[in-house]
């Protein structure tokens, strides 16, 4: 006698029993909450955030300060490689030392009258940068 390897059952079809007769698919149920919607989390904006200072307002703030720190250290360092630079241009080019602009000495003429402008100048780029930074940072805290 040999022994035939034993073969796995046959499932019944879906909606038959196994005796043969046809049975009923089970029903499917929705499982509901009696609430019909998940709380959520209120959304408060971000300047409620700044106001009463936690973690989120600090961040912003930070980023602000940061970023206007930034622009103010690069207009006085520019203006500072402008003034320290021009005594050091007239000691190395000794004919710039010799020219007259209007009967004054243009050493003279550039330290004592025309670096003025170039100081308005740079504020006048740093408050319109630094206007600008802000205006960046009010549309970033009205997105949220």
């Amino acid at each position: 006698m040999t022994a035939e390897p034993s073969r796995p059952a046959r499932r019944a079809p879906r909606g038959a029993a196994r005796d043969g007769r046809a049975a009923e698919a089970p029903r499917r149920v929705a499982v509901t909450s009696p609430r019909a919607t998940a709380a959520r989390r209120p959304r408060y904006p971000a300047t409620r955030e700044i106001d009463e200072q936690t973690g989120l307002g600090e961040v912003y703030m930070r980023s602000l300060l940061r970023t206007q720190f930034r622009l103010a250290l690069f207009v006085c360092t520019v203006l500072a490689c402008v003034v320290g630079g021009l005594p050091l241009l007239f000691l190395l080019i000794p004919e710039l030392r010799e020219v007259d602009l209007l009967g004054v000495p243009l050493p003279w003429a550039v330290l004592a009258g025309l670096i003025y402008p170039a100081f308005v100048l740079g504020a006048w780029l740093y408050v319109r940068q630094a206007e600008r930074n802000e205006r960046h940072f009010a549309e970033l805290v009205e997105r949220r």
